[in-house]
């Protein structure tokens, strides 16, 4: 019998928004919220849960030492606390939903602890691009991920989810800088511009292969792309996919950000429904991205009967 997926979970920024936050413009993001309002953090996390979330990512995707040094005030000492902290609310939310949990067959949810790309520090949509890669060595870029690894990796995350990547070169060091904490898990998520290609526009067959060189990663895939694309992404790199790695995916709504418009609906069919043929194509580890709310786990989670 073929394993059921792991439903993660989908954008946590999107619920913030939803529930009153500003966070658009902010070079921080959602984690800000880790320093001034944890708990709002907490009752998102709680509510993906209640959706069937398996797995908990966590509000660190625009989060670095640096960051929060020169955004926050924060002394180094204080900005490792703080990284920490994003790892540690989502466990107390974990074990606060297990206490209440009426069933007894739930599995234990996992937390996963978001490692950005350098282009999201940058707060320039270069993390679309990779276009910084040119301009940096892979020694600096190993320099630059290892101080917020090292803190999720510390504060007890399950896994470490290196995601929107968008080039080759950062898909690298991060691999690298993994086999530092060998008993680390991991997987590794592109963005994507089209079928066939990551965002930087190498091929995502290529960035397949740089995943596979590692022996820590449970999984390698696509995220925060149109739901529409993954199907022919994982068609397009699948026979160099080693049979122990599996699929992550989790695309966004279908909708396009716009710097000056904002949102812009563009009608798509539900990624619940494709879910089922990404499943079919061996994705263990499926949910969404930006715009995709509780709801949408919840259909998601019915869709592949889980």
């Amino acid at each position: 019998m073929d394993p059921s997926p792991l439903i993660l979970d989908g954008g946590l920024a999107t619920e913030l928004e939803a529930s009153g936050f500003q966070l658009q413009g902010d070079p921080l993001w959602s984690a800000r919220l880790l320093h001034t309002n944890p708990q709002a953090i907490k009752d998102v996390h709680y509510r993906f849960l209640q959706s069937g979330s398996d797995v908990i990512t966590t509000a660190t995707y625009q989060a670095t030492i640096e960051g929060f040094v020169k955004y926050l005030g924060l002394r180094p000492e204080e900005a490792q606390q703080m990284m920490m902290s994003g790892v540690q609310l989502a466990k107390e939310t974990v074990r606060e939903f297990m206490s209440h949990s009426p069933e007894s067959d739930r599995r234990e949810p996992l937390v996963a602890g978001s490692v950005g790309p350098y282009g999201a520090f940058l707060h320039d949509g270069s993390e679309y691009t990779g276009a910084y890669e040119d301009k940096m060595t892979l020694e600096e870029l190993k320099d630059w991920h290892r101080p917020q690894i090292q803190c999720l990796v510390k504060a007890g995350a399950d896994l470490v989810a290196m995601e929107t990547i968008p080039g080759l070169k950062e898909a690298e060091a991060l691999v690298e800088v993994l086999k530092e904490f060998p008993e680390m898990k991991a997987w590794l998520s592109f963005s994507c511009k089209d079928i066939h290609n990551i965002s930087s526009g190498r091929s995502f067959s290529e960035a397949v292969q740089v995943a596979c060189r590692s022996t820590q990663l449970v999984a390698v895939g696509v995220n925060c792309c149109p739901a529409t694309l993954v199907k022919p992404l994982l068609e397009s790199a699948n026979s160099h996919k080693k049979a122990d790695l599996s699929w992550v995916v989790y695309p966004n709504s279908g909708e396009r950000w716009d710097p000056k418009t904002g949102w812009i609906t563009e009608k798509q069919t539900s990624f619940a429904k494709l879910s089922l043929d990404w499943k079919e194509q061996g994705a263990l580890w499926i949910g969404g991205c930006c715009r995709v709310g509780p709801a949408d786990i919840t259909a998601l989670k019915q869709q592949l009967h889980v």
